[in-house]
């Protein structure tokens, strides 16, 4: 699924290593789309941590990557995908996410730029493409930082 979408093996890798890990991967937060008895789509929810610097640090999600079938984008399943996979980390207990993606796609769901709450990316990217959610409100204040996506990723 995920080298149809992405066109190179990347995120099929990266997903396949993260499913490995102990302390990133939860079973609960890794969601498929089926049609027609197939699968055409794929979430999957992470664990990463915001450090602030000082030797502190908080828990939150990296929801990466996500996937649909080529053929059937534009049609929802993505957008289905992202609201079930939050409402799921909500209930596993979680109470932020972070996400790298198109800033016009995810502030539909309640993603706004990480850097209002001062949680900076571990790599260079446009500040309106890398965001946040808060699952429980209030749960990124006082959490300024830079994200530590789990070591499956390959940064830093």
């Amino acid at each position: 699924m995920n080298v149809a979408a992405f066109a190179v093996p990347d995120e099929a890798e990266l997903v396949d290593a993260l499913r490995m890990s102990t302390e990133a991967f939860d079973p609960e937060l890794s969601l498929v789309a089926e049609f027609d008895g197939r699968v055409v789509g794929h979430i999957l929810f992470s664990r990463c941590w915001i450090h602030d610097g000082a030797g502190r640090s908080v828990e939150s999600l990296a929801l990466a990557p996500m996937a649909v079938e080529p053929s059937l984008q534009g049609r929802g399943i993505g957008g289905q995908l992202v609201r079930r996979g939050l409402e799921r980390a909500r209930e596993q207990g979680f109470r932020s996410v972070i996400v790298l993606g198109h800033a016009r796609y995810y502030p539909r769901f309640g993603f706004a730029p990480a850097d209002g709450w001062c949680v900076r990316p571990p790599f260079a990217v446009p500040a309106d493409h890398y965001m946040a959610l808060e699952l429980v409100p209030g749960a990124l204040t006082g959490c300024a930082g830079t994200v530590r996506y789990a070591p499956e990723f390959g940064i830093g």
